[in-house]
């Protein structure tokens, strides 16, 4: 797959979904500062995943030009139980190389069914990504900014309204967008 496609797909996607619906409030302010790393990884196994997890965790707590960093990894971990349960092996990584409280990894994947829902439910779709990806967030900065914005509790509940007003068949078609032309208007 190339690489510099899976970039552009991705950074579509951050900025369409993530940054115009405003998921994350704190996303915009990143990208337009130039300080989102968009790793791509061609490894096809879990345990070569760590080793680029491992990689990408220190490069992240060496590089303070870097705030935060998507490894995005279309080869590996495509079913969302899989990638789920790798999860719990990532964590244990970033415990082993004592970056508890350091950094800390949030997920998403094309397939991200939080528990209780339906697979088609819109609310999936705050966690829906164009492929599957590990998303590396330094806590400080987080907490930083978690303290300058009001209500930071809301974020979610907010997030799962907003999708579900739009509608599944929308943020299905916002995410398919980002796989395709950018020009191709959403219906």
């Amino acid at each position: 797959m190339n690489q510099q496609a899976v970039v552009q797909a991705t950074r579509r996607w951050v900025e369409d979904v993530v940054v115009d619906l405003n998921l994350c409030p704190f996303a915009r302010r990143e990208l337009i500062n130039n300080r989102v790393r968009f790793a791509v990884t061609d490894v096809q196994t879990p345990d070569a995943l760590l080793g680029d997890l491992q990689r990408e965790l220190l490069k992240l707590v060496d590089d303070n030009s870097i705030e935060t960093t998507l490894l995005i990894h279309p080869g590996v971990l495509q079913d969302f139980h899989d990638y789920n349960d790798f999860l719990a092996m990532a964590d244990g990584l970033v415990e082993i190389l004592e970056l508890e409280g350091v950094i800390q990894i949030a997920s998403f994947h094309p397939h991200y069914q939080f528990a209780g829902t339906a697979a088609d439910a819109a609310e999936n779709y705050t966690n829906r990504s164009p492929w599957p990806m590990l998303h590396l967030l330094r806590e400080a900065s987080l907490e930083k900014a978690i303290a300058a914005y009001p209500d930071t509790d809301a974020i979610p509940r907010r997030n799962i309204e907003r999708v579900e007003a739009l509608g599944a068949n929308h943020m299905k078609a916002l995410l398919q967008r980002s796989l395709t032309d950018p020009s191709n208007p959403v219906g």
